[in-house]
């Protein structure tokens, strides 16, 4: 007899692993078709997942890729937390600001005050 393979709600999962702040908010993003399993959406906080499942999920402004390694028995500690899963999300490279030129563009406030005060009163903006 083979031993029955655990399986986990996957609202409660994300709770305990804490992508969300609480059962409801990961409930309601799994009910508006927001999460993936193995690549299929799921419209039901209900739906099962197990070891070995990988869920797309979108978190703040970015979209998270993970692996289920682990299903947890609670809402632990954050480290006990991220022993749940791996995290299979490509890191991206900071966009680096744009490149300020000496005199160009707009003066920061700072700038602006650094201005006032080595300009004469009345006189504005040095040339």
């Amino acid at each position: 007899m083979s031993e029955p393979v655990a399986k986990l709600r996957v609202d409660k999962w994300l709770w305990f692993a804490r992508f969300y702040k609480t059962r409801g908010l990961a409930s309601t993003m799994v009910n508006g078709g927001h999460i993936r399993v193995n690549g299929n959406k799921i419209a039901k906080a209900s739906h099962s997942i197990g070891p070995g499942d990988v869920l797309t999920l979108p978190q703040g402004n970015q979209i998270r890729v993970v692996r289920v390694l682990e299903l947890g028995t609670r809402r632990g500690p954050a480290p006990e937390a991220q022993t749940l899963y791996a995290d299979l999300t490509e890191v991206k490279d900071a966009v680096p600001p744009a490149p300020r030129y000496e005199g160009k563009g707009r003066p920061t406030k700072r700038d602006r005050r650094m201005i006032d005060l080595i300009a004469p009163e009345g006189q504005g903006e040095l040339e």
